[in-house]
């Protein structure tokens, strides 16, 4: 396989882990692989005579990146913060909710004696 059908190669391959970047962003941990590793082929494809198909690869990618980032950090965001009741239920603390809910159950156990 010659320089050219690599570079070509690279180029749909580019646009391709992009379009799928673009469908998986909403798990970050499959969404940034997918975008990286597309977005180093089509900056390695540039150059070839699927230059066209390496920068649809390379801005897909980009904006596939760019989602998987906002999520991760709006992911962080609601774990650290407590607001998020997968990290909740692992860490094993109680939402805003469940809080009032304990306190007047405990308020009630306590008027009553």
């Amino acid at each position: 396989m010659n320089t050219e059908e690599k570079s070509a190669r690279f180029a749909k391959t580019s646009m391709i882990l992009g379009i799928v970047g673009l469908i998986i962003w909403l798990f970050p941990f499959l969404g940034f692989p997918a975008s990286i590793t597309g977005l180093v082929l089509g900056l390695r494809a540039f150059d070839s005579p699927k230059k066209g198909m390496a920068i649809a690869g390379i801005v897909l990618c980009v904006i596939g990146i760019s989602f998987s980032s906002v999520n991760a950090g709006i992911g962080c965001y609601m774990g650290s913060t407590g607001q998020h009741n997968l990290v909740n239920s692992i860490l094993g603390e109680m939402t805003g909710e469940q809080r009032q809910q304990d306190d007047m159950q405990t308020r009630d156990k306590v008027k009553a004696p």
